[in-house]
């Protein structure tokens, strides 16, 4: 090949060169300073829409996740008020057989009934007053509740629940009870045990679905854990190779600008043929 000063093709390849270095280079920069090896959409267009989908699901599985939570707080709120009101029942037996026996009189059995009935307005309080928010558990208002639990939206990411749990002195039975009379005492002691027995269907019933709800969160945490995994596999970035690629590009822009330096001087020699 001639010299030629009109067009410096060796000028224009270190150039192209220098060009194709410096968008390696900043490619690798933005994947070490993002963390993502897809900094554009061309990077990996089939990666970035499975990855984006992937992150829209884990954030839905992140909220399900809570709403399981959630739900499980209001069951256990339910539990803690059957709990207070077993512990009422319990007291109301011991008043009941105390009051059953001759060692005591009808004075004190008077004394005995004031609590008794105090104990009974009690566990009827706080079978109204149970609340999760501004919904009642324990008053047998027998609202269904949905509990969302899934990142998608039919059925199968739902579980229902009829909170029909009613532990009011009426349904109890133990409403107008009293050990005022020996004879009394002792119905008391019948009564309070049926109303122990369906107190511990209501709270089997809570601890069936609590069980429930636990398992549904562990399987959440799951595929939160595996979804996590996928999404960093396509989307995340290699620190290794992008600093061996951002070091590699360094050093062939230094030869690229070496080289057109070079490239530059070759139209100068053909003008000492003019001199």
């Amino acid at each position: 090949m001639g010299l030629r000063i009109t067009t410096n093709v060796g000028a224009i390849n270190a150039q192209r060169q220098l060009s194709t270095q410096q968008t390696r280079a900043s490619h690798s920069l933005a994947a070490l300073s993002s963390g993502s090896r897809i900094v554009n959409a061309a990077d990996d267009a089939a990666g970035l829409a499975i990855s984006e989908n992937i992150k829209g699901q884990n954030r839905g599985l992140l909220m399900a996740r809570q709403n399981a939570f959630n739900a499980g707080s209001l069951v256990q709120v339910s539990e803690g008020g059957l709990s207070e009101i077993n512990n009422v029942l319990i007291r109301l037996r011991e008043l009941g057989v105390q009051a059953a026996s001759d060692n005591i009189g009808d004075e004190e059995r008077s004394f005995l009934d004031q609590e008794v009935q105090q104990l009974v307005s009690e566990a009827d309080r706080i079978a109204k007053t149970t609340r999760f928010g501004s919904k009642k558990l324990l008053d047998g208002s027998g609202e269904e509740l949905e509990f969302h639990v899934g990142p998608f939206g039919d059925d199968d990411n739902i579980i229902r629940y009829k909170m029909n749990a009613d532990a009011t002195a009426s349904k109890l039975g133990i409403d107008g009870v009293s050990v005022a009379e020996k004879g009394d005492a002792r119905s008391l002691l019948g009564t309070v045990d049926e109303a122990l027995v369906e107190l511990g269907k209501m709270r089997a019933d809570f601890g069936a679905v609590q069980s429930r709800l636990n398992t549904t969160t562990s399987n959440l945490d799951i595929q939160y854990e595996n979804l996590s995994a996928a999404y960093s596999r396509i989307r995340d970035a290699d620190i290794a190779k992008e600093s061996a690629d951002l070091a590699s590009a360094q050093v062939l822009q230094q030869a690229a600008v070496s080289v057109m330096a070079q490239a530059n001087q070759t139209p100068a020699q053909a003008l000492r043929l003019l001199s």
